[in-house]
């Protein structure tokens, strides 16, 4: 039996010019996430990350401080999905940042109103009713996120660990397909997995399957003000 762990990214810079980096938070959740890996896991066989800069800053604070000096694999279908793009074609004129915000702000509960309007963007994506709108559609993005994991099993062979640096939507996606849940609910779960979380697939031959899902407990008691979802 075979381990292999999807860890989130830690807090990226949500509001800033450039999403895709860590916030200082982000490398905290990352390092504390390390020290907890290190007393966790006696061996990691392999490490893999996604190809975006929050994948990488993440994974290297991460292994810096487990003491960890494996190559990292890089696999771009590990990467999320194009979040902007989809918020832009459901709601054209927010393909400017900045019209966006201003609009947001007005509602008074700009956090709230981002969360409803984006769950809308995301419904009308894997709808596929409007699939030749988007440079990628839902079920090409599920399909690259599973040849993604079938990927890495087909590297590691039988009974490895592994650590997987990505981001929710792909987690979401994987967990949505091992459980069979509805692509109604991917919100529901994207929304509720914690930044640097971890989420614990067994792989065998006879199959995959997820045994814990968004691990956080390296976030409770002391660490708790570590803890984020955005």
């Amino acid at each position: 039996m075979g381990t292999i762990y999807l860890i989130r990214h830690g807090q990226a810079s949500f509001g800033h010019s450039n999403y895709d980096q860590l916030s200082k938070l982000g490398f905290e959740q990352a390092r504390v996430l390390g020290e907890h890996l290190r007393e966790r896991l006696p061996k990691v066989d392999a490490v893999y990350q996604g190809s975006m800069r929050r994948h990488r800053e993440t994974a290297e604070t991460c292994l810096a401080a487990m003491g960890l000096s494996l190559p990292v694999q890089e696999l771009p279908d590990y990467n999320e999905y194009d979040h902007e793009e989809v918020i832009a074609r459901y709601e054209p004129r927010y393909a400017d940042k900045r019209v966006m915000q201003v609009e947001l702000a007005q509602t008074g509960e700009p956090k709230r109103a981002f969360q409803a309007m984006f769950s809308q963007a995301v419904d009308r994506w894997i709808s596929g009713s409007a699939d030749g709108d988007y440079r990628e559609s839902w079920r090409a993005f599920k399909d690259r996120c599973d040849r993604a994991l079938d990927a890495t099993i087909a590297q590691l062979g039988d009974s490895k660990t592994a650590l997987v640096f990505t981001s929710g939507g792909v987690i979401s996606a994987l967990t949505q397909r091992l459980l069979r849940i509805p692509e109604h609910e991917l919100m529901t779960l994207n929304w509720n997995i914690a930044n640097a979380s971890l989420s614990k697939l067994l792989y065998s031959r006879r199959g995959i399957s997820l045994s814990s899902f968004n691990e956080q407990g390296h976030f409770e008691g002391r660490q708790s003000e570590l803890l984020s979802f955005r």
